[in-house]
């Protein structure tokens, strides 16, 4: 699935994965390939992603909101640098 990670700076990260674990203002939740359709809120915490090869990538987040639609998510979030 594509996943696309974006704060009002910039784009923070782009690209195919295999997993994504948010941390959902009603706790942590992960979002595999063909997840059902899904728009939520997110509080402050870490972003976890696998990318296709099995690396992990994190990114600490101060909150934001996630939508998915045919395999296509896409995280407004807010981070201090």
């Amino acid at each position: 699935m594509f996943l696309e990670i974006v704060t009002p700076e910039k784009n923070v990260f782009s690209g195919e994965v295999s997993l994504i674990q948010l941390p959902g203002v009603d706790g942590s939740f992960e979002i595999l390939n063909n997840h059902a359709p899904i728009v939520s809120l997110l509080e402050r915490g870490n972003i976890k992603i696998r990318n296709i090869d099995g690396d992990e990538k994190f990114f600490e987040i101060d909150g934001g909101v996630v939508e998915l639609y045919k395999n296509k998510v896409i995280v407004l979030a807010e981070m201090n640098y």
